[in-house]
């Protein structure tokens, strides 16, 4: 089975990765903040975690405010690193663990958190600031991610109590998880900043000693917090520390801390701590089925559930029925589908699928009909000639099944 073997709380501050990317580390004005990760980075050494947990927020480098959700998990098999309008940051893209965020999110919508779920966008510096600091990465990182992005940007946010919360039914996900996994739980953000408006500069260093002793001691009073109060001691952008209140969650009961640093140097106290569980912690038990409500529907004739699985698996081939909403796109599959191919990096079945007009072998393959069907659009194909297909009726068979075939 999966088990959370500690939790790491850190800053995301992107001078951080900045300077680390300037090779800043001795430089007496860095020195500070670098030694503090040191013990960090020793304790992931000796624990060898498979897959690290982020709880994390974009900054609207994948996510913008036109569709930026409360919660939500990257299920992809890899993850690129955000442009953030400075140039992508020379680090190597990491690896996704697809099969435990699948398991992970079918849990938590189970358990009522209303997640959604992301693929192919990268990670900006909520995760790779931190990272860096943490984890080698030449040439490669030696474990996986899965990320959980939070949203702290845009009022209404979470509470920290439903963050809390969260994070306890990510704890109860990963430990019902069948594999033998060895997972650290990661909270970003914080400490004290504001970097916005007149009070732009606002630190309050003994509020986040209070913070870091709480969090350890007395977390249920952390969680009866609201926003104004988290603001008011630690600034606008400090509520950012309900992300912690989700690692928090997923260490639930008693924990101690191994390490802990805060140096304040320009804006932000930033701040890295390590934690680990008090032994006797019941463990959930393995789940065969991640996702119940879908228990038996395998057994429900013509019948394909799209779930994650398949969405991960078929990702670039939904994608390319996806840009059927595009006028350019459309014209060019009409005109010449293998120039359409070109475009979208699809495997040799995947084409094979498409060019045989297989309806049925796609949905069975993975693909969405609320995709599908706008590539029937450019087929000259009504909705009723793909339904009919897939059941292998003509037209004419399928309508005389229908109650009202004259509606047709």
């Amino acid at each position: 089975m999966a088990k959370i073997i500690g939790g790491i709380g850190t800053s995301h501050v992107p001078t951080i990765g900045l300077a680390y990317d300037k090779k800043r580390q001795n430089d007496p004005a860095w020195a500070p903040l670098f030694e503090g990760y040191e013990p960090v980075a020793k304790w992931l050494e000796e624990k060898k975690p498979d897959v690290l947990v982020f709880f994390y927020n974009d900054h609207a480098n994948s996510f913008f405010f036109d569709c930026y959700p409360t919660f939500a998990i990257g299920v992809s098999p890899e993850f690129d690193m955000a442009d953030e309008g400075a140039g992508r940051r020379p680090l190597p893209n990491i690896r996704g663990h697809a099969k435990l965020a699948e398991h992970v999110a079918n849990r938590l919508v189970n358990e009522e958190f209303d997640m959604a779920v992301f693929q192919d966008r990268p990670l900006d510096h909520g995760c790779n600031s931190p990272l860096a600091l943490m984890w080698p990465h030449e040439p490669a990182w030696p474990g996986a991610i899965l990320p959980i992005a939070i949203n702290v940007l845009q009022h209404p946010l979470p509470t920290a109590a439903r963050c809390y919360k969260l994070g306890q039914a990510v704890r109860r996900a990963i430990e019902s998880f069948p594999e033998d996994l060895k997972v650290v739980v990661v909270g970003t953000g914080g400490l004290s900043h504001q970097i916005h408006g007149e009070r732009t500069g606002f630190n309050d260093t003994e509020w986040d000693e209070q913070f870091l002793e709480l969090f350890v001691e007395q977390p249920e009073y952390l969680t009866g917090l609201t926003h104004a109060d988290l603001i008011r001691r630690g600034g606008a952008e400090s509520a950012e520390v309900i992300m912690w209140m989700a690692m928090r969650g997923a260490m639930d009961g008693k924990i101690r801390c191994l390490h802990q640093n805060h140096y304040l140097a320009t804006t932000t106290n930033m701040a890295v701590a390590v934690y680990e569980q008090d032994a006797g912690q019941p463990q959930e038990p393995p789940l065969a089925h991640s996702n119940t409500q879908l228990l038996g529907v395998e057994d429900i004739p013509g019948t394909y559930a799209f779930d994650i699985e398949h969405s991960v698996k078929a990702l670039k081939l939904n994608r390319f029925f996806w840009r059927h909403r595009e006028p350019a796109f459309r014209e060019l599959v009409a005109r010449d589908l293998e120039a359409a191919f070109g475009e979208s990096d699809l495997t040799e079945h995947e084409k094979a699928l498409v060019r045989g007009r297989d309806w049925l072998g796609l949905i069975q393959y993975g693909v969405s009909f609320f995709v599908l069907e706008k590539f029937a659009r450019v087929q000259k194909m009504s909705n009723l000639q793909v339904y009919a297909s897939m059941r292998g009726e003509s037209l004419e068979d399928f309508l005389s099944t229908r109650k009202v075939p004259e509606s047709a």
